[in-house]
């Protein structure tokens, strides 16, 4: 498994725009092979900091199965007008995953 991280700055006029348009691309890698799950979270401290995180099984079914699948242009439609406001989009691959008492 990979972790796809997508860092976002998006102006507070917006946030609302990007929430929607996520959501609704979220649909979308919710039937995607390859993909276990997605979140997105805003910023408690700094509201205008956003981040995707995209569970895939692997890079290659990110790449070259997700984005040649026909979902991915409508997906890519809704996000493409926040392209702008990337800071960052890596894959990683997770080392270790614990649970603290409060879970």
């Amino acid at each position: 498994m990979v972790i796809e991280y997508i860092r976002y700055t998006v102006p507070a006029d917006r946030h609302s725009e990007f929430l929607v348009a996520y959501r609704s691309a979220g649909e979308l890698l919710s039937v995607a092979p390859g993909c276990a799950r997605y979140e997105i979270a805003q910023g408690v401290e700094q509201p205008d900091h956003f981040v995707v995180r995209i569970e895939w099984s692997s890079v290659a079914e990110h790449e070259q199965g997700f984005r040649k699948s026909p979902g991915f242009q409508p997906f890519f439609e809704l996000v493409k007008p926040f392209f702008a406001q990337i800071q960052e989009m890596k894959h990683y691959r997770q080392d270790h995953h614990g649970t603290g008492p409060g879970h």
